[in-house]
């Protein structure tokens, strides 16, 4: 898989520099001899071996790309909602051997229905609860004829604990993305298969970012709204480090990995800009101009290294509009509906 062949690059760059390869002072390999193989001096031709791959640091995008996901097992439990055009339940399914917890919008009708996977933005696991920060999209998804899950991630509500205590740098949440998408496909409701896109806001855009590089193909198309950036040092710089409620978790991300400066190939391997040349959907980033949190020039420079790597991505600009989406959210989502109508068909 060529996606990945920057980070052994530099890991065997790593290993030339440290001495381990100056044949000077390389052992001798055991069975062995200095001694010529013939009266005439003459040494056998030497035979060299490919260098074995350099396994990617557990913590990284190619990490989580190698791995078997298994998601599956969706499990409708309660009615919690209903409108004219759908109804909403509470769910679970399984993501890397845990339980994850989510809502499930159907739409009233026999189907199959196009499928959206919804990726919400942070908030405390401590005060999250079931189906919290896209309730608006979710609703709206349901209404005009989408199954919508949305995932509440590990930690969070009814899921089982995140056993990283956020030193997995959002892997885990990528993870329990792509099993979501797996299993609405192995769910027995009535779900197209061959329609289905990714949709993520805020923290759940650059969650989204992270599954079109780790499993291209999966989907047919992804939307993210005022997203944060696809460089994981702006993100840490912007909200990990400064905060002092999570103070904690960036000590002991800087004792675990070391800073930016200290270890950049770390940083670079849990950005999903490192493999925009994997992606093969095409992306509609919705930003606004007055996003005091996710600043826009993030997303024009997504965009701009998305061109660059040939990927399909529209940005849509929006004047004035904050974070939320609040005047202008009607409009993001019609256009929404015309990008998932176009990729979706």
């Amino acid at each position: 898989m060529t996606r990945w062949i920057p980070l052994v690059l530099l890991a065997l760059l790593g290993a030339s520099c440290s001495g381990a390869g100056d044949p000077d002072g390389a052992p001798t390999p055991p069975g062995s001899s200095s001694a010529p193989s013939s009266a005439s001096g003459s040494s056998p031709p030497a035979t060299s071996e490919p260098p074995a791959a350099v396994p990617p640091h557990p913590v990284s995008l190619p990490a989580l790309a190698q791995k078997s996901f298994d998601g599956g097992r969706l499990r409708l439990g309660e009615e919690v909602a209903r409108t004219g055009q759908h109804r909403q339940y509470a769910v679970t399914y399984r993501s890397g051997g845990l339980t994850v917890s989510g809502r499930l919008a159907v739409p009233e009708g026999d189907g199959p229905f196009p499928a959206v996977v919804l990726a919400h933005g942070y908030i405390d696991p401590a005060i999250y609860v079931n189906g919290q920060g896209m309730t608006r999209e979710r609703a709206w998804f349901g209404d005009h004829g989408y199954v919508a899950l949305h995932v509440d991630y590990r930690g969070h509500a009814g899921s089982d604990p995140d056993a990283s205590e956020g030193l997995d740098m959002r892997m885990g949440y990528t993870e329990d993305v792509v099993n979501a998408v797996l299993a609405l496909r192995d769910w027995d409701g009535p779900v197209d298969d061959e329609r289905v896109a990714l949709v993520g806001r805020s923290m759940g855009g650059g969650v989204v970012y992270n599954a079109l590089a780790v499993q291209p193909g999966l989907v047919d198309a992804a939307v993210v709204f005022a997203p944060v950036s696809s460089d994981a040092v702006d993100n840490f710089e912007r909200w990990i480090r400064p905060d002092p409620a999570r103070d904690g978790v960036a000590r002991r991300i800087l004792q675990e990995y070391g800073g930016p400066r200290a270890n950049p190939a770390f940083w670079e391997g849990i950005s999903a800009r490192t493999y925009f040349g994997d992606v093969t959907e095409p992306v509609l980033i919705h930003h606004g101009t007055a996003d005091d949190s996710c600043p826009i020039r993030w997303s024009r420079e997504t965009r701009r290294l998305m061109e660059q790597a040939g990927v399909d991505v529209t940005l849509r600009v929006y004047d004035g509009e904050g974070h939320a989406f609040g005047p202008q959210f009607e409009l993001s989502m019609e256009r929404t509906g015309r990008f998932l109508q176009r990729h979706l068909s």
